[in-house]
């Protein structure tokens, strides 16, 4: 039985990486101080102002642990800034090896799984989802938002859910994290539960039993309505974890299959799983819960639920992975599929999957994306590509500055600390110093 009323990362509107900090680095990337570009190392020295933010959460118990990545152009390794602990109590540090709940930095994966399958011409970016799942075809869709799902409250769509849709979240799917309305009991009760939190009782959190199977979850989310008209509002939603589906019918092998075919082997990402081997157990991190007492372990690694299979792969938000094996994909985003000097994956579909895909027909106004674009699963903005997790977690990359960085810890709901927003403007900080010192030299 897993947990169904998980927190997703509310990203705030402002850009993932901030435009003035980065113009002030570009003149410094050519000489970073990073000693050998060749091993990962520490460069806490380097980045004084991530590093105090990380050890002050850490040093206050806010949190075990607060790992960042850095990595520049084709460095094969990020260098790291971290501190803290696999969980409160515990004396084994966290290292670029340690394993996180990604959550919904699973999304861009799946995005770009999808763009490999485009450019193999097994997906059109525009195609009908009902050519692949013909369940899709003719579908519903409430007339008031978020409202009754009663037949006086529904309507026919007026065109077709497609891929596009699915990657940018404006296929109109609803969200059992994001609705209010009816719809949410709806999905607990049909088992359409696409994250899973902890095997342990949660005081306040419902519980669901989930369908076991990615075909049992699209089929049943296609019986239930949509809650927006396709391709008119940008809302979050189960679209990526939908898509999974269509990924493994197009390829015709199991989603995760896909994933390691696609993504996880031509990568090197030796230690992303929906599923975390036993073996590994001892490099997991305990997710923690927090309320008015602080963190409390909401699924502790010696127990956690991601030991167990999944009910079924979650495209949108199942994955743990090591934030090496993150900068591994990252590495091979910043450089347009090219890694440890190979072309592992299209260019193109790099490209395209990076840049915004948005329908020109949707409606931003009020979404977190207002303003900005969308690609595949993540953020686009001035040159960034990027998403959260979440459980605390974020990664983009900076193809205006040639960057690439990771945020790494464990708590929940994400917006109970401002952590990610404190990241980004001690980054933005350290970057102007150190675009500030190669100019005085």
């Amino acid at each position: 039985m897993a947990n169904r009323s998980f927190q997703e990362a509310t990203i705030t509107r402002r850009a993932l990486f901030r435009s003035s900090a980065y113009v002030a680095a570009g003149a410094s990337i050519a000489s970073l101080p990073f000693s050998s570009p060749l091993f990962a190392h520490d460069v806490s020295e380097s980045y004084p102002n991530v590093a105090a933010l990380a050890k002050r959460y850490v040093d206050e118990r806010k949190v075990a642990n607060v790992l960042a990545t850095f990595g520049w152009g084709e460095q094969p390794h990020a260098h790291q800034v971290g501190y803290g602990t696999l969980a409160l109590g515990s004396t084994v540090e966290v290292n670029q090896d340690s394993l996180y709940r990604i959550y919904s930095m699973t999304k861009p994966i799946t995005g770009m799984c999808a763009m490999a399958l485009i450019e193999d011409g097994l997906l059109e970016l525009d195609q009908p989802l009902y050519d692949i799942l013909p369940a899709w075809r003719d579908m519903m869709v409430q007339v008031e938002y978020d409202g009754a799902i009663s037949e006086d409250n529904l309507e026919p769509a007026k065109s077709p859910v497609t891929i596009r849709q699915l990657l940018t979240h404006t296929a109109g799917i609803g969200y059992g994290i994001i609705q209010q309305g009816p719809i949410s009991q709806a999905f607990m009760e049909k088992g359409l539960i696409p994250g899973q939190v902890s095997r342990l009782p949660i005081p306040g959190l419902d519980r669901g039993d989930p369908v076991e199977s990615l075909e049992a979850f699209a089929d049943g989310m296609a019986a239930m309505p949509l809650v927006y008209q396709p391709g008119t509002k940008w809302s979050y939603s189960a679209g990526l974890d939908v898509l999974g589906r269509a990924i493994e019918v197009a390829e015709g092998k199991p989603f995760d299959q896909v994933m390691h075919d696609r993504i996880f082997g031509p990568c090197g990402m030796e230690s992303t799983w929906f599923q975390v081997p036993v073996s590994e157990r001892t490099r997991l991190t305990t997710n923690y819960g927090v309320d008015e007492n602080g963190p409390q372990p909401i699924d502790p690694a010696a127990i956690s639920i991601y030991l167990d299979k999944p009910p079924f792969p979650m495209g949108g938000a199942g994955l743990v992975s090591s934030p090496r094996d993150y900068d591994r994909f990252l590495n091979m985003l910043l450089n347009y599929g090219k890694l440890d000097g190979k072309q592992v994956f299209s260019e193109p579909a790099v490209r395209k999957g990076t840049s915004n895909i948005l329908p020109e027909t949707v409606d931003l106004t009020g979404s977190w994306t207002e303003g900005q674009g969308f690609g595949a699963g993540g953020r686009v903005v001035d040159g960034s590509f990027g998403w959260g997790g979440a459980a605390g977690t974020l990664a983009a990359v900076s193809y205006k500055y040639g960057l690439r960085t990771g945020l790494f810890t464990q708590y929940m709901e994400s917006s109970a600390y401002p952590l990610r927003d404190e990241y980004m403007a001690a980054l933005e900080a350290d970057l102007a110093a150190m675009a500030a010192a190669r100019q005085a030299a």
